[in-house]
């Protein structure tokens, strides 16, 4: 099958995937998706999954073409849907406008597709190559092909720290450790997902209102949910998150077992806006993490943000949940023992233990350096 691979079938799919990529932040729960519609050497049709809910890649595609997608190739970056959710099914149209070639990156993971949508076209004559930029078309969408096979949402962790590792100082500040600019690109990083996590002591400490502000209206900007792990409901009525709840969803996740005063909090609570999630509590007595992440996957929530604090963060790492690490360096000291780490656990206590994870991307935010870490598949058990 990959000696049918041409030069051009790989041009034309990177052209699809640039075109995927721009549905970033618009279309989640749904992966991203682009098309390409080539006759006789000539583009004549190009899509992408603009928005959730909206027209598919090879729907807006085939639109553009028109009656010169008969006998065209179409090169998409996933296989075409076979089945009517929000919209009908992509293959129908793919077959109804007399498509001839069909050459996609991946196979659908989401279980009413998977290999089906490949097949209908079979059946009905279309050719059909699969495989072409299947590493960056799995890449591209690692958030949603986490959801649909694992029923998990893609983990990002991220903190900003002094160059020696310092999250907030001894009286638990942290502002401002970055610079305006990396700021700004949290922002942008908060656009693209479906929740931000943080633990009951950073609200504590913070009083953040963990929202996307960014400066360009035409960027994708989505209303994340806040999440806050908060076992006794600890989370003030008085603070921001509870004040704007009714604005911004707030989701708090607390114990199972709740005492007769953490009961009363709780309706408080409730009668404020907050929507409440009980989970089970693990063997350290903190609340089970990837039970928690599980009933956001459960909710259809593809990307999740997890900003601290440092507790959260190690327990995020010693489970082995996080996809990607987003690390802000600002280039100063604070040289305090007493004050805040970015991780606060016991991952592993020798150097000969530590395993490296791997950079992926780095660069500069005004004076900050940012560095995105794929952590490693296994961390080692702490002796």
């Amino acid at each position: 099958m990959k000696a049918n691979i041409t030069d051009a079938d790989k041009n034309y799919m990177q052209l699809a995937l640039k075109l995927a990529a721009r549905g970033q932040g618009w279309v989640e729960p749904n992966p991203m998706v682009g098309a390409i519609i080539v006759r006789n050497k000539t583009i004549v049709g190009r899509g992408w999954h603009r928005r959730f809910g909206g027209p598919h890649a090879e729907i807006e595609a085939l639109r553009q073409a028109g009656a010169k997608a008969r006998g065209a190739t179409l090169y998409v970056t996933l296989e075409p849907c076979c089945h009517t959710g929000k919209t009908g099914p992509c293959t129908q149209a793919i077959i109804e406008a007399g498509i001839q070639r069909v050459v996609a990156a991946m196979m659908d993971p989401y279980p009413q597709v998977r290999g089906r949508g490949f097949a209908t076209l079979r059946r009905a004559g279309v050719k059909v190559l699969v495989g072409v930029g299947q590493a960056q078309a799995r890449k591209l969408n690692g958030p949603f092909i986490k959801r649909v096979t694992t029923g998990q949402p893609y983990v990002i962790a991220k903190w900003a720290q002094t160059l020696d590792g310092c999250v907030a100082d001894r009286r638990n500040q942290s502002r401002w450790i970055s610079s305006a600019a990396s700021r700004r690109h949290v922002h942008l990083l908060r656009a693209r997902v479906d929740a931000i996590i943080v633990g009951i002591g950073t609200a504590l400490a913070d009083d953040p209102v963990l929202t996307a502000r960014l400066p360009h209206p035409e960027k994708p900007l989505r209303i994340a949910t806040r999440v806050i792990m908060d076992r006794e409901c600890q989370l003030p009525l008085t603070c921001r998150l509870v004040r704007t709840a009714t604005r911004i969803p707030v989701l708090l996740l607390h114990g199972k077992q709740l005492k007769p005063g953490t009961l009363a909090r709780r309706r408080r609570l409730l009668q404020a806006g907050v929507k409440m999630l009980a989970i089970d509590v693990d063997s350290h007595g903190h609340l089970n993490l990837r039970r928690a992440l599980k009933e956001l996957g459960r909710r259809g929530m593809t990307n999740v943000l997890v900003e601290g604090g440092p507790r959260l963060m190690a327990s995020l790492l010693e489970a082995h949940l996080a996809n990607e690490i987003h690390v802000y360096i600002a280039p100063v000291i604070l040289g305090d023992t007493q004050a805040r780490h970015a991780v606060e656990g016991q991952i592993a206590r020798r150097l000969t233990h530590a395993r490296p994870g791997e950079i992926i991307a780095m660069q500069r935010f005004g004076p900050d350096m940012h560095i995105v870490l794929r952590p490693p598949p296994s961390l080692p058990p702490v002796t």
